[in-house]
């Protein structure tokens, strides 16, 4: 019985590309990918010789059985266009399927676009909240961004070129001029970070045309600042969760809300006086 392999490949230099998801693609029966050109070219490079299938939108229902005989038979490789597979593909309806079946399913990280923007766009990433790409329609993509507006989570959103500019506009309108970091063309030959408040990428970009694939990270919702607990005040309030049988993760988090105190001080105190 073969393993479903979900393989990460790079999302633009193929430098990126980590030995095993080399050894995979090349010892699988079957790879399974959503644009059969872009992925032969990659396989080409590497010269890889698997047997390619396409799994798509508009043809993972029809496939599904074909990829589950495969898998019967031998180890089956799912790859996206660029980056991780099933992140905004269809690769989770063949993962339940083929957990369904009985397959075991395991991941070849690797590169993936919104985790490699929110690294380095320079705001928090301890809470992040990845929503895909944002909806064509203005109208509907206002919606879609008031209803996380009110969150204090990092923001995470991919828009194509054409888009770019209208989507910031909505972002500026519906969520204030907040910071945000606009990643193009990720570790290609003209990739570029643009960071500053969302104001000034619309301007930017209105200045240029927007070409490539673009990823938004943009800051959470401020909270409002609390007087930071003495030290004093704050035992006290850990002696009375811990009395409660709550774990030091969860006392930490709920604390660190409240106290003004940071999750990493608050796990500390725990330490000290349990």
């Amino acid at each position: 019985m073969g393993i479903l392999y979900l393989v990460a490949t790079p999302i633009g230099n193929l430098e990126d590309i980590s030995q095993r998801a080399l050894r995979i693609l090349h010892e699988a029966v079957l790879i399974a990918a959503e644009d059969t050109r872009h992925t032969g070219t990659l396989l080409k490079h590497f010269e890889i010789k698997s047997p390619l299938t396409s799994y798509f939108e508009h043809n993972k229902i029809k496939k599904l059985d074909l990829i589950l005989e495969t898998l019967s038979k031998g180890d089956v490789a799912l790859v996206s266009d660029a980056g991780t597979p099933a992140i905004n593909d269809p690769g989770y309806e063949l993962v339940k399927a083929a957990l369904a079946s009985g397959f075991d399913v395991r991941p070849v990280p690797g590169p993936s676009a919104p985790i490699a923007a929110l690294t380095v766009s320079g705001l928090p990433t301890d809470s992040f909240l990845y929503l895909g790409y944002l909806p064509n329609k203005s109208t509907d993509r206002r919606k879609a961004i008031s209803q996380v507006s009110s969150l204090a989570y990092t923001l995470i959103f991919l828009e194509s070129p054409h888009r770019v500019v209208d989507s910031l506009e909505d972002i500026l309108s519906v969520l204030g001029d907040r910071q945000i970091c606009v990643a193009r063309e990720m570790t290609k030959f003209y990739e570029e970070f643009w960071r500053g408040p969302v104001s000034g990428a619309v301007e930017y970009f209105k200045s240029k045309e927007p070409r490539g694939e673009f990823t938004f990270v943009i800051e959470g919702k401020k909270t409002e600042s609390h007087e930071r607990w003495t030290e004093k005040d704050l035992l006290a309030a850990l002696k009375k969760e811990l009395q409660a049988g709550k774990s030091a993760k969860e006392i930490s988090a709920e604390l660190a809300d409240q106290s003004g105190w940071n999750k990493k001080e608050v796990y500390a105190l725990i330490n000290q006086n349990k």
